[in-house]
């Protein structure tokens, strides 16, 4: 997973992680602006999980098929 592409993708990919991670609202995603570290701890804040879990979910998910 590259995070520049993601990054540079986010407007697209906004859609497919509010549709994964529904609890994160609108405005968080565009405060998140791609940012691994800002995604993870908003992970970590919404669904009480550990870094570790957080890392592991957000990889899980854009290696998938987004890399």
């Amino acid at each position: 997973m590259n995070w520049d592409i993601i990054q540079g993708k986010w407007e697209q990919l906004k859609g497919s992680v509010k549709e994964k991670w529904g609890d994160l609202t609108d405005d968080e995603l565009t405060e998140i602006s791609g940012k691994q570290d800002k995604l993870s701890g908003k992970l970590q804040e919404k669904y009480g999980w550990t870094k570790e879990r957080a890392n592991d979910e957000i990889n899980r998910f854009f290696d998938k098929d987004r890399s």
